[in-house]
């Protein structure tokens, strides 16, 4: 669930509430022009497929939180916001990635994305009378550094990933993965050799 509230919850901008991962409004107006920002750079940013390296380079710097060197991120790419992700060096996002960066989405140095992957930090209430009221969260996500990731695999907001773990092809993360460990299935369990 979200973050505790401190005293001066109700003096935040909702922006402020989402960023903290409190429940905030999505329809509030600048969380509104935030997207509507960000979706006129990815229509941008996935035009730029025959740009060279150094050219998309350049765009995923106008938007994202950090940009590592030589991080690569394949379009067609979606976002919600894009400064909320923060790519390390040598990252690479393969083709149709979804990021939901809601709040800090981190990805480690050399860690290899494949093509088709979530990754969700936004989340909602459990209860059916808080979800009618359309306030939302998010839960951080970060994966470490070396870590590979398979094909149209789901990584579920609060996760973390540790250095160097491998996330099987299709796999549902919905709890942390130890550092090394490989996970797989619905939902991911750690695997063991042999």
């Amino acid at each position: 669930m979200p973050a505790a509230h401190g005293y001066n919850a109700a003096m935040q901008t909702q922006k402020e509430r989402m960023l903290a991962g409190s429940l905030y409004d999505p329809s509030a107006p600048e969380i509104q022009a935030d997207q509507r920002a960000c979706h006129a750079w990815l229509a941008r940013y996935n035009a730029a497929m025959a740009a060279t390296p150094e050219q998309r380079r350049e765009l995923l710097l106008e938007r994202l939180g950090a940009v590592g060197a030589g991080a690569v991120v394949r379009p067609p790419f979606h976002c919600d916001y894009g400064y909320n992700i923060f790519l390390g060096e040598g990252v690479f996002l393969n083709f149709n990635c979804v990021v939901l960066d809601v709040v800090r989405v981190s990805i480690g140095d050399r860690t290899q994305i494949a093509p088709g992957v979530q990754i969700l930090s936004a989340d909602h209430p459990r209860s059916a009378e808080e979800r009618r009221t359309g306030l939302e969260f998010g839960r951080p996500v970060r994966i470490g550094s070396d870590v590979w990731i398979g094909a149209g695999a789901l990584i579920l907001p609060g996760v973390s990933i540790g250095d160097g773990a491998l996330v099987g092809a299709g796999s549902v993360v919905t709890r942390d993965v130890p550092a090394g460990a490989t996970v797989a299935g619905n939902p991911a369990r750690v695997r063991t050799p042999g």
